[in-house]
């Protein structure tokens, strides 16, 4: 069920924003929904989401119409602010959206489109397991207004798959390809490095295997062990091997060298596409600090520089909405500090990377060993912006700690 939600401030109950919160009319919005259900919780998963039996009354066929609600106090709460923006990108995640029927995905879009409007060129995205797809889902996610797929492979190997707790079967890969494609989706395929017993050759195979279906746009994002998730009560207990470091950075390795003599242009350190038009838009727009309201228990959400989360369990979320008040458990407001270092950390993992002016004193005189060191982009230092090498995308972290000390 996920990690225990951020400290802050409480929140109020009509959910309100702070009188001197400025929201700017320039900054792009999005819009994540989220959709807490699976039907097996995998592993490694930290993510707020509840199989059948954790739901504790929670329906999932009223869903939607609890969404529907935050939407229409998200249009009071942001109404108060000026001007309503419309949505450039809107992502459906989880969880496994596609668990819910195509039409309350489509109903919570159009919930979206009559408040707040939809970009006539959005980015529109819906995660999704391989085992849910048909060609009618994703005919009727098209027919919404939904323009991409985002497919849940992880591998292509079935003992890789069995040890993240993975169910699908990886021949429905590529039936879930060809459906979004037939439905003229572009597709996203995710896939996961590093899991308990997976081999360099196993990785390869995952590789080529994704390669094969020419998606417009691949994740590949190292196995993290995550506290109180199953995984990591295994390998405290001695039952399955922690991921190895130097394996996973052979695998990454690996994965950006065969994603670029594919024709896959790295722009984020875990993500790949075939085109600039193809990137993640949704996902920049939190690396690039736009604003956004996340929909759902445990969202989160980001205007004009204050934060806020929602109640975790789907069926407080219920219950909130249903009183009338807003699901918002709590919210922050980072200090000017704490904002620039953030965003260094952030769009340092982009291809555009961060300027070397919002370095520190010090970080800025660690630039030259940075280049030196094979971290950095040496030309691109020169024209005075930070952009990671393949060894320094390894040591992302590294890379920022030295920018910011």
């Amino acid at each position: 069920m996920g990690s225990a939600l951020p400290l802050g401030d409480p929140a109020p109950a009509d959910g309100s924003l702070p009188s001197d919160v400025v929201v700017d009319p320039g900054t792009d919005f999005g819009v994540y929904l989220h959709v807490p259900f699976c039907r097996v919780r995998c592993g490694y998963c930290d993510f707020n989401t509840y199989t059948a039996t954790e739901l504790r009354g929670a329906r999932q066929d009223a869903y939607a119409d609890e969404v529907l609600r935050e939407i229409v106090l998200s249009r009071r709460v942001l109404a108060e602010r000026g001007p309503l923006r419309p949505a450039q990108t809107v992502f459906f995640g989880g969880g496994t959206p596609t668990l819910l029927p195509p039409g309350d995905l489509a109903r919570m879009l159009d919930g979206v489109r009559e408040t707040f409007g939809v970009a006539s060129d959005a980015e529109v995205t819906v995660e999704a397991n391989p085992d849910t797809m048909t060609d009618a889902t994703a005919q009727t996610l098209a027919d919404a207004g939904v323009t991409r797929l985002s497919i849940g492979m992880q591998s292509a190997v079935p003992h890789v798959l069995a040890a993240l707790d993975r169910t699908h079967d990886p021949a429905n890969v590529a039936t879930a390809v060809a459906a979004a494609r037939d439905a003229g989706l572009a597709v996203s395929l995710d896939l996961i490095y590093g899991a308990p017993g997976e081999s360099l050759e196993d990785w390869r195979a995952s590789v080529e295997t994704a390669v094969s279906h020419a998606p417009d746009h691949i994740s590949a994002y190292a196995l993290i062990i995550e506290d109180g998730t199953k995984l990591e009560r295994q390998i405290r207990r001695g039952e399955v091997v922690a991921p190895d470091d130097d394996l996973q950075a052979d695998m990454y390795e690996l994965v950006d060298e065969r994603l670029a003599a594919a024709g896959y242009g790295w722009y984020e350190v875990s993500n790949w596409s075939t085109s600039t038009a193809q990137r993640s838009r949704h996902n920049l727009s939190y690396w690039q600090g736009a604003d956004w309201w996340g929909y759902g228990p445990g969202a989160h959400s980001h205007v004009g520089g204050l934060r806020w989360w929602n109640v975790k369990h789907p069926a407080a979320y219920a219950q909130r909405l249903a009183a009338g008040e807003s699901p918002a458990a709590g919210r922050e407001r980072p200090d000017a500090e704490a904002r620039r270092l953030e965003s260094i950390l952030l769009r340092s993992r982009i291809v555009d990377g961060v300027p070397i002016a919002e370095a520190t004193d010090a970080g800025r005189r660690e630039v030259a060993s940075l280049i030196a060191d094979g971290l950095i982009d040496g030309p691109s230092a020169i024209r005075g912006t930070v952009v990671l090498t393949r060894q320094g995308r390894l040591l992302a972290d590294a890379v920022v700690r030295a920018l910011t000390t």
